[in-house]
């Protein structure tokens, strides 16, 4: 984790250099998973959800945005309206370490160098590299093997608002298409416990972060001319 953080400050730093707008806050809410256990509920945020966020105001319509965010995830069958899984009982606690970058996209112009109150909504994709715990099923309950790591493709919808000369207040949900299908312990990797997977093997897992993001805006004010 230690390693992940340096790495996003190492970013924040080479973009303040620039000496363009810049946006550093904190992200708080909540977290789901959408995958083999539990509810298939899509949007669902009952886990806590809290992160740091970088935003590198390119232009009144787009910005470079780097985050941290730490996620926890779980899921039990009994919660599901799907009748095979009440009947299965399984259940599963995981974490998720997330590091995000990727570009925003504002609908309206929200230019931070004009005084004023301002809202514009948004888009939000890139790349994230995430770490988790490996899990196999024992027993209807999740048991942790290995670390494991992937990428996801991060999709998100906002809104966000200029509420004080140096404050931005933002509320998002945020879904990631991953690349691993055992963040659940339903497909384990490791071929010792190929007899414990279950569910659909073709399928991969996706959680999502909701929440409000708040972020103070510093350095100088924008040139959005073309160099």
């Amino acid at each position: 984790m230690k390693r992940i953080l340096f790495v996003l400050l190492l970013t924040a730093m080479s973009f303040m250099a620039e000496a363009q707008i810049n946006e550093l806050g904190i992200f708080a809410g909540g977290a789901n998973y959408i995958g083999d256990v539990g509810s298939t509920t899509y949007i669902a945020p009952k886990d806590l959800a809290v992160g740091l966020m970088y935003r590198w105001n390119r232009s009144p319509r787009h910005s470079w945005r780097a985050s941290f965010t730490y996620g926890e995830i779980s899921g039990k069958d009994a919660d599901s309206d799907v009748s095979g899984r009440k009947q299965r009982g399984n259940k599963f606690k995981n974490t998720v370490k997330e590091l995000s970058l990727g570009l925003e996209f504002n609908f309206f112009d929200f230019n931070l160098h004009e005084d004023g109150f301002k809202a514009t909504p948004y888009i939000y994709s890139g790349l994230s590299y995430f770490l988790y715990d490996e899990k196999y099923m024992n027993n209807q309950q999740a048991r942790d093997y290995k670390n494991g790591s992937s990428i996801a493709i991060p999709m998100t919808v906002g809104i966000k608002a200029h509420i004080a000369r140096h404050l931005v207040l933002g509320l998002e949900t945020g879904a990631r298409y991953t690349f691993t299908d055992n963040l659940d312990a339903s497909n384990p990797g490791d071929s010792s416990y190929e007899a414990a997977r279950f569910g659909n093997l073709e399928s991969k897992d996706w959680y999502v972060f909701t929440g409000f993001t708040l972020t103070y805006t510093f350095t100088n004010k924008p040139c959005y001319c073309s160099q």
